[in-house]
């Protein structure tokens, strides 16, 4: 069956907690402020105006990934995951397609995003789409020691 990319539906928020802890704990490790945004997914992502996107695979959630808006002009892509069952497939791709054409749609001038250098396989996709590196900004997060934008 066909990638299919949806929009946030409470009963997957189990699905975006399960799949970002997977890899946080395979290379970091789940910080405060992710359990602060897993337990209040509404309140920190959407009632501000953001989205979270769901990519479903024959009904099952294959990946995930947010947008949260940081301003009328910026939103942040935060929290890509995809299932390793299903990496390979280029759903980050869809996922990131999707981030993009919902930061048009809200009129947007850039997305953000923080990352790690230790993860160079999401970096090159970064870069792919031509996000490029940027000083950093203050962060909550001990992993983040790289900041990226893409100016629309």
């Amino acid at each position: 069956m066909k990638p299919k990319i949806i929009t946030y539906q409470p009963h997957y928020k189990q699905s975006f907690i399960d799949l970002n802890t997977a890899w946080l704990e395979e290379y970091f490790y789940v910080e405060p402020h992710d359990l602060d945004v897993f337990e209040n997914i509404e309140d920190v992502v959407l009632k501000p105006g953001g989205e979270i996107f769901f990519c479903l695979v024959d009904d099952e959630v294959a990946g995930t990934v947010a947008m949260q808006k940081v301003s009328d002009t910026v939103y942040e892509m935060a929290k890509l995951a995809v299932d390793k069952k299903f990496q390979g497939q280029k759903l980050s791709n869809l996922l990131i397609d999707a981030c993009i054409d919902f930061a048009k749609s809200k009129k947007a001038e850039k997305i953000m995003l923080l990352s790690s250098t230790k993860l160079i396989p999401a970096l090159s996709l970064y870069r792919k789409y031509n996000f490029k590196e940027t000083p950093m900004d203050e962060t909550d997060y001990d992993r983040a020691d790289i900041q990226m934008e893409l100016y629309l």
